[in-house]
């Protein structure tokens, strides 16, 4: 196992290649990275990790909820403001197994699986062959974490607001 020979979690030594290439990072502070899987399947699909590995949401320092608060609210806030809609998305925080056990192998992180493809009105839909047995990436994750770095952090509706103060 990769904890056993390296003493380090594999998301771990993940978001460190990750970090060096700095190709699918979509926004960061100094405790959370979002970034694009190379894997994801879904068009927009991210996924935040820690930088700290921790097995549960509870181990968090006060500092690190905040943090965690502020990714959501930018990756978000750049969800939206791809295609200028409230942009739906399931999204699940993946943590270690409770009441049964340390798992110190385990490294906290959260998916972002939205299914808008290419504006507000057309989605990606899984059936058939995608659903059954091979998914298929409509854009690459470098160019989908790409269009959503590029995109600011404050939400689409307040831009002129906040340019016109």
């Amino acid at each position: 196992m990769h904890f056993e020979a390296t003493g380090r979690t594999l998301l771990g030594d993940y978001l460190d290649i990750e970090l060096q290439m700095n190709e699918r990072i979509v926004t960061a502070n100094d405790h959370f990275v979002a970034l694009v899987p190379f894997w994801a399947t879904w068009p927009y699909e991210t996924m935040i990790i820690s930088r700290r590995a921790v097995q549960w949401i509870t181990e968090f320092t006060t500092e690190e909820r905040q943090a965690l608060a502020d990714i959501l609210k930018k990756l978000t806030c750049k969800y939206d403001n791809l295609f200028e809609v409230s942009f739906p998305y399931s999204a699940g925080i993946h943590q270690a197994p409770v009441n049964c056990g340390h798992y110190e192998a385990w490294h906290w992180h959260m998916h972002f699986y939205p299914p808008l493809l290419r504006s507000a009105s057309i989605k990606k839909f899984m059936v058939g062959y995608e659903l059954l047995a091979n998914p298929q990436r409509d854009i690459t994750a470098e160019s989908a974490a790409e269009k959503l770095r590029s995109l600011p952090a404050i939400h689409y509706t307040q831009q002129s607001t906040v340019i016109n103060h």
